[in-house]
């Protein structure tokens, strides 16, 4: 049987690329893409022994990722960032009606093809990394991920109520800040 070094060795070699692109893709942080790499590969070796061998090096490596980017997700959702309150008391008076200087634009409907647009990719990509972290979560899994409202809550450790409330506040940031940095060029 190999050695837990020289087996991880070889898979460093032969899944790191991949592993990364599916971490980037997964948070589009290249910082935190390569940490959680980093961090799969530890796992593998420290559990070197509990692989059995039954399945790919690879598939076993994802599983471990996989895992580690749930773990990142929680943490990072469970870190507060902002007072969600003070975002929506500046784009709302207190009887809940858009205060006039934050109406949204009425975008226009000749943009079907924005989302092809790399500029407008490179507006949306910077607008999502301004978000909290946590509502950055949540955009990610219910729209790039395509997951459901019921996985994601159990995903993050949040209530239905609460995982609505955030991708409301995040669109709402979302849309603020196209239109700052896209719609208004």
């Amino acid at each position: 049987m190999e050695k837990p070094a020289e087996a991880t060795t070889c898979w460093v070699q032969l899944y790191s690329d991949s592993l990364y692109s599916w971490a980037l893709h997964k948070t589009s942080n290249k910082e935190t893409a390569e940490d959680l790499v980093q961090e799969t590969f530890l796992v593998a070796v420290k559990s070197f022994d509990s692989f059995k061998g039954d399945s790919n090096p690879k598939t076993w490596l994802f599983a471990i990722l996989n895992n580690k980017i749930n773990d990142y997700y929680r943490k990072n959702y469970r870190t507060p960032i902002v007072n969600d309150e003070a975002i929506f008391d500046r784009l709302f008076d207190n009887t809940g009606h858009w205060r006039p200087e934050q109406i949204p634009l009425q975008w226009a409907e000749q943009n079907e093809n924005i989302l092809h647009d790399n500029e407008f990719q490179h507006a949306l990509h910077n607008c999502l990394k301004k978000l909290p972290s946590n509502w950055f979560s949540a955009i990610q899994l219910k729209y790039i991920e395509e997951k459901k409202g019921s996985e994601i809550c159990q995903e993050l450790g949040i209530t239905d109520t609460n995982f609505w409330q955030i991708l409301h506040r995040a669109k709402l940031q979302l849309r603020k800040c196209l239109e700052i940095n896209w719609f208004k060029r």
